[in-house]
């Protein structure tokens, strides 16, 4: 097999090593995309080193995650940040196997699931497998509301599974219903509940671009409505208040979400008195 670099070269090298994994390591690509991770990456690679391939897509980084990388023995390549999930979808294109088992730079796999990889088949290309993910906020573990439970597919051959070309809230799409897979994703993305409410924010134009593509429209007295439903959702019928002040950032944060983006929308309309 061979693959591309960041310019669009063939590599040789790599894809003849793709065909040979090492001693004890899975034909399989890790795919991190990257802008200053420094503080994780470290930690990211090192549970990824059943892996023959472990691939780091930067997008920009000043903080020293390339060298950190590197160092690590991953490959890096460069890409300007094309949006989430083109960006992931970019560093599957980029891989040296078909098998991708994609992680962000904030994301751990434990123990139990790097166990786990190693007792799979791996025969199927239709398969894909899904992890459970346990986020936590500074060192508080979220064990309720919007987050509880969360299982996200990230291991999948790219012959039959693929990223979704959106801006946000990337996903995989698949052929196949996936299975999950023993253990977790430990999730360190968020530093403190402030951290939480400026993430909402900041995404809040990015699913506008995503609304706005789709056609969709909004009426302003459903915001009320939609910013309700989601915190009761969150906070009350999914236990949320469980985590504390911590739970109900989260239902906060999960009201901008559903409403902000509207709003946006919104703000594009022409009023009465431009007409």
């Amino acid at each position: 097999m061979t693959t591309l670099s960041s310019s669009g070269d063939v590599s040789a090298a790599k894809g003849s090593t793709a065909s040979r994994p090492g001693p004890h390591r899975l034909p399989i690509s890790a795919v991190i995309i990257a802008r200053d991770a420094a503080a994780r990456i470290g930690d990211v690679l090192g549970s990824l080193e059943m892996c023959d391939e472990r691939l780091v897509l930067d997008s920009g980084s000043t903080d020293g995650t390339v060298t950190l990388a590197r160092a690590a023995g991953a490959r890096v390549e460069h890409q300007p940040f094309l949006g989430y999930g083109p960006q992931k979808q970019r560093a599957v294109e980029l891989a040296a196997y078909d098998w991708i088992l994609s992680l962000d730079a904030d994301e751990v796999l434990d123990g139990e699931a790097q166990a786990a990889l190693g007792r799979l088949n791996l025969s199927d290309p239709a398969a894909c497998w899904v992890i459970h993910r346990r986020t936590f906020v500074g060192r508080h573990e979220v064990r309720h509301g919007a987050w509880r439970d969360e299982r996200v597919l990230r291991l999948f051959n790219r012959t039959t599974a693929g990223f979704k070309a959106i801006a946000v809230h990337e996903e995989v799409q698949s052929q196949r219903s996936p299975r999950p897979l023993a253990g977790s994703i430990l999730h360190y993305s968020f530093a403190d509940c402030r951290d939480v409410l400026s993430r909402s924010l900041r995404y809040a134009p990015l699913k506008a671009d995503i609304l706005r593509a789709t056609g969709e429209k909004t009426v302003a007295w459903m915001l009320p409505l939609r910013g309700l439903a989601a915190f009761a959702k969150s906070y009350v019928l999914r236990s949320g208040w469980r985590d504390g002040g911590i739970g109900f950032v989260i239902a906060l944060g999960r009201v901008i979400d559903s409403t902000l983006p509207r709003a946006l929308l919104l703000a594009d309309e022409p009023r009465d008195d431009d007409a």
